[in-house]
């Protein structure tokens, strides 16, 4: 269902944030984002007048991962910024987080070592994102019943569509399935 007709308005900002996730020749996996911040005229920055034609902000963030989704690799750039000369300096600091892996506390390793003034607001939250963008990637790599034997698939209490006690477990995850049975009379 779509949202409600909002009230009479005039947008003033676009953030558009996108991932993209590619299997290299080598086995190993790449995890690309960007984000733009535009906006609909021109505007005052501190160091002078915007052009609505030039982004805020238009940074990416390449990280290479293996299938345990452990970073093996990042890079980080910014190509349109605020303060030009300033911000497009701490992209290599990212570089920290190689050895973490997405889906064990990453986003608490992007506070501990990107947070405030050790990185920039804008690729952090970039960051935050990306361990569920590698599991939308690793996700037509396998199917997703599939699990180690005797393991739930990982992707079982993870929200609550798929929370072991409800019908789409019950339907597509028999064997998992820990709600109430109903006995036919």
């Amino acid at each position: 269902m779509p949202l409600s007709s909002p009230a009479a308005r005039e947008r003033l900002h676009l953030r558009r944030v996108s991932y993209e996730g590619y299997r290299r020749a080598d086995g190993l996996y790449d995890i690309e984002a960007r984000l733009t911040d535009s906006k609909d005229r021109d505007y005052p920055l501190a160091g002078g007048t915007r052009s609505k034609d030039i982004p805020v902000h238009d940074m990416l963030v390449r990280v290479t991962i293996d299938r345990r989704f452990e970073v093996i690799d990042i890079e980080a750039t910014t190509e349109e910024m605020p303060y030009p000369g300033q911000c497009n300096k701490i992209g290599p600091d990212y570089k920290k987080l190689i050895g973490s892996n997405l889906l064990k506390g990453f986003r608490k390793v992007i506070a501990e070592k990107m947070g405030g003034v050790k990185g920039c607001t804008h690729l952090s939250e970039l960051l935050g994102y990306l361990p569920t963008a590698a599991v939308q990637t690793f996700a037509g790599e396998r199917r997703e019943t599939d699990a180690p034997a005797g393991k739930k698939p990982f992707q079982l209490d993870s929200c609550h569509a798929l929370a072991t006690d409800t019908e789409t477990v019950r339907i597509y995850y028999p064997k998992w399935y820990a709600g109430e049975t109903v006995e036919a009379t």
